[in-house]
């Protein structure tokens, strides 16, 4: 009978030690109408990005001042000292007969954490970076990174924008692949704080490919695009062909600019990529910020939950996915990615650009969320139902699989109502189950 921690990452190997007391994706697929549009939108993201991260840095915006969970000494210790080095080399070893190295940005976040101890389970050289920002409770994170130190999985505590720390990351371990999954996420919070999506998701973007670029020999790329993309579109379910140049968030139109961002790099300096268009990822280590999340949180706290409708009073519904499908589909991508072409920033040939969706092309609606929480949870919720507010949210996500399935073998085996199971299973034995008396979240 496997125990709880098991269960927590089936897909992963060993016990997880969990703190209680913390306050813890070959097809190129531009489907725009129009090459211009793209061009466009690459230009004026470069130029927003720029003068955005000048403000960024003045104002002293809180995503450039992570906590640090165990502080250097001082920056030069910190990116170069004999110690690091060495904790970056055994991290980055590969374990395996044809094994990869590779670098996973967002390796504290919720899907870095599952695919790095994935890949780690059998045997790849595995070495994060995380900047531990604060859009949720960083005790998670850390208490993620925990989890990974206890597999012998090192994170560096940096920014992806930090070209420095990144030209030594690349010295000090020869990377065959990057899993790009460091992000600003969520679609509300841009319009809180929009700076910060151009800072990560596009910025930082550009920084980690031009590191790719200079490699020798340039690692394969892949990274974390998502389902937002498609925006507007009412064209379902939503296909890699369809267009995706009506983004309905910044947040969409941030995720839009990397994918013509990487098609460029792979265009000219001979970067394999593959992008994932991710589809309403859940599951234990999740985000707090999604809905499946905070309902938990506040049914069992007995606080009303307030669910959206659509136009006519139509329920929201999403393409839910659990995560051990989604890694397994990250994974997937790494394996067929193909190689690189480049060579110092020097295109010799072109290489693979493909984009996915990773869905479980099975949308639920929002109130069936709710009633399974409520039969797993054992309480019934307080619910406000309300019309949906202009925040970027979209009503209806499903994704076609077909291309992934067949490129890369995807094959979602998860359906909602088990991985809510899983994931209330979790949460319980987290937080703890005092009823209406949780550890501050």
């Amino acid at each position: 009978m496997p125990s709880l921690e098991e269960e927590f990452f089936p897909s992963t190997p060993g016990k997880i030690k969990i703190h209680h007391s913390m306050n813890r994706t070959f097809h190129r697929c531009f489907t725009s109408t129009s090459t211009l549009f793209l061009w466009a939108l690459f230009l004026i993201a470069l130029t927003v990005s720029y003068l955005s991260i000048q403000g960024f840095v003045d104002s002293g915006n809180r995503y450039l001042r992570p906590r640090t969970h165990n502080p250097p000494n001082d920056y030069n210790d910190a990116i170069g000292g004999p110690q690091w080095e060495k904790q970056i080399r055994a991290s980055g070893r590969i374990r395996r007969s044809n094994g990869l190295s590779v670098l996973v940005t967002g390796a504290a976040g919720f899907v870095g954490s599952h695919v790095s101890l994935a890949l780690r389970k059998r045997g790849d050289g595995v070495v994060g970076i995380d900047n531990f920002n604060d859009y949720y409770a960083t005790s998670l994170k850390y208490a993620r990174q925990d989890l990974l130190n206890s597999h012998d999985v090192f994170i560096v505590d940096g920014d992806i924008n930090d070209s420095r720390l990144l030209k030594k990351l690349f010295e000090v371990v020869a990377f065959t692949h990057v899993m790009h999954l460091a992000a600003q996420a969520g679609v509300r919070y841009a319009m809180e704080n929009p700076h910060s999506y151009v800072h990560s998701n596009v910025a930082g973007l550009v920084s980690l490919l031009e590191q790719c670029k200079l490699a020798n020999p340039q690692p394969a790329v892949v990274w974390a695009s998502s389902s937002s993309v498609y925006g507007l579109n009412e064209k379902t379910p939503f296909s890699e062909a369809d267009r995706t140049d009506q983004p309905a968030s910044l947040y969409a139109a941030t995720k839009k600019a990397g994918e013509a961002i990487t098609h460029t790099y792979n265009h000219i300096y001979g970067l394999s990529i593959t992008g994932l268009r991710f589809f309403t990822v859940y599951g234990p280590w999740g985000r707090p910020d999604m809905a499946y999340f905070s309902f938990t949180k506040d049914i069992i706290s007995a606080r009303p939950i307030t669910i959206y409708r659509g136009k006519d009073r139509v329920d929201l519904a999403r393409d839910f996915t659990y995560i051990d499908d989604i890694v397994k589909g990250c994974v997937a991508s790494l394996d067929t990615s193909g190689k690189s072409t480049g060579s110092g920033g020097k295109k010799r040939g072109a290489a693979p650009y493909r984009i996915f969706n990773l869905g479980n092309t099975s949308p639920v609606t929002v109130p069936t969320l709710v009633s399974i929480l409520e039969k797993n949870l054992k309480i019934k919720a307080k619910k406000n139902v309300v019309s949906m507010p202009g925040n970027g949210d979209v009503p209806f996500t499903h994704a076609n699989i077909s291309l992934a399935r067949n490129k890369l073998g995807y094959n979602p085996t998860t359906d909602l109502p088990t991985g809510l199971k899983k994931f209330v299973k979790w949460y319980l034995s987290y937080y703890g189950d005092d009823r209406g008396k949780f550890i501050n979240q």
